[in-house]
């Protein structure tokens, strides 16, 4: 992999004469808006927006305000039916305006969030073409070719991304990529850059917070983790992933009391089934056997809710099951599902671990290998391929995977690393 990713120069971005009138003209109306409404939350914009439309009908650039606005509601608080909203803002407009370029670069947006990624390359290389000197298309390139597992065109494109415009957004991917080749004090010196750098929208600095929170945690840095949470907090109050983080650091300490009262909160906020799996484990380290059964029930209902809406593939889902040896033969299904559509290393860690819980123990190693191949440092990583191997009877091999997930963090996982130590111990 590629492991430059820093800025070759400080180009300002899109320039007057590389702009044609009508865009620049646009350039111009968001700037006004986007000083005018820095204060305002994402529920003030989107009435904002609405209202100018109703006021303009045939201004399209305040229907592309509107639908980037409910794409950054999904963002806040995960609710996918601003997506549909946005969807149908944007193909109202490029019904009136097919090459209308905003809503050409939120389209490619929507199909992120929606898991396309193949069509999210399609489209961002399209308009990489058509505008090179925007960093934004780069970025979401650079996207949709990491989830599909293609790293080194990931590379290129951040690159390519940084050089044009060093900024929050950039800093961010940069971060992300280097952390998956292996480079945890990188990714965390570029995830600061992120946040110093700021954004508009105080839910992107606290995301890139969260993440470097997560860093933290993953490498056993507990106490420089809830720093990273509690500001991310600050950035955006009440925002779930800083509650789940903060949960997390609260359950490697054994306060499960603290553990289950953050992790709550996130709940009510955006009820994932990793939120009511965190809060399984964490009841039943407590004791509390009726509500960890209620958060069991929970998953459950949730899982159904997706497959009414026609989910088929779903690799958290199959995690949590493969975790807690519930509905195996479904854990595996959902794994096998979501490779279709990406093909990144986390997505083969779970289909590793799906296959390693149904016994299949070869396939396992084979789909491991590939999750394996950037040396991500996950501890999570390290454990499966531990117990993978260990199932193939290569005792070694699993005792060094194993000792390297313990050293990365002792307590990676409430339920997990206490089964790595166990048969670390064993093996020893």
């Amino acid at each position: 992999m590629k492991t430059l990713l820093l800025p070759f120069l400080f180009a300002a971005g899109l320039s007057a004469q590389s702009v044609p009138g009508d865009r620049l003209k646009d350039a111009f109306q968001d700037r006004i808006l986007s000083e005018g409404t820095t204060r305002l939350k994402t529920d003030e914009r989107i009435n904002l927006y609405q209202t100018l439309i109703k006021t303009k009908p045939e201004n399209l650039h305040y229907r592309n305000l509107l639908a980037g606005a409910y794409i950054q509601k999904v963002r806040e608080s995960m609710d996918f039916s601003y997506l549909d909203r946005a969807s149908q803002v944007l193909s109202e407009v490029l019904s009136l305006d097919t090459k209308n370029y905003e809503a050409l670069r939120l389209r490619t947006e929507v199909a992120l969030e929606r898991h396309q990624f193949k069509l999210a390359a399609e489209y961002s290389k399209s308009l990489t073409e058509f505008s090179s000197n925007d960093s934004w298309n780069w970025g979401t390139l650079g996207d949709a070719y990491i989830e599909l597992g293609d790293y080194e065109k990931a590379g290129d494109a951040y690159q390519k991304m940084m050089n044009i415009r060093p900024d929050l957004a950039s800093y961010n991917r940069a971060s992300y990529y280097r952390y998956l080749s292996g480079d945890v004090e990188g990714a965390v010196k570029i995830m600061k850059l992120a946040i110093s750098s700021g954004s508009a929208m105080a839910e992107n600095t606290a995301w890139c917070s969260v993440e470097l929170g997560n860093v933290y945690l993953k490498a056993g840095k507990v106490v420089e983790a809830e720093e990273a949470f509690r500001q991310a907090l600050k950035y955006f109050p009440n925002y779930h992933p800083a509650l789940a983080g903060t949960a997390k650091v609260r359950a490697s300490r054994n306060d499960w009391k603290g553990a289950i009262d953050s992790m709550q909160r996130a709940a009510a906020i955006t009820p994932f089934p990793d939120y009511a799996a965190a809060l399984y484990d964490y009841y039943t380290a407590e004791g509390n056997t009726a509500e960890a059964q209620h958060q069991k029930e929970l998953i459950g209902v949730m899982e159904r809710i997706g497959k009414a809406g026609g989910e088929t593939a779903n690799r958290n889902l199959a995690m949590i099951f493969a975790d807690h040896d519930w509905n195996l033969d479904r854990a595996l299904e959902y794994a096998q599902n979501e490779l279709k559509v990406r093909a990144d290393v986390y997505t083969y860690d779970t289909l590793a671990w799906t296959l390693y819980k149904n016994k299949r123990y070869e396939e396992a190693s084979s789909a491991m290998q590939k999750a394996m191949k950037l040396k991500t440092p996950e501890p999570m990583f390290y454990y499966h391929a531990g117990l993978i191997a260990n199932a193939l009877g290569r005792k070694l091999e699993a005792r060094e995977y194993l000792k390297k997930a313990l050293e990365m963090n002792p307590k990676f996982d409430t339920r997990q690393a206490s089964i790595a130590g166990k048969t670390l111990q064993e093996l020893s």
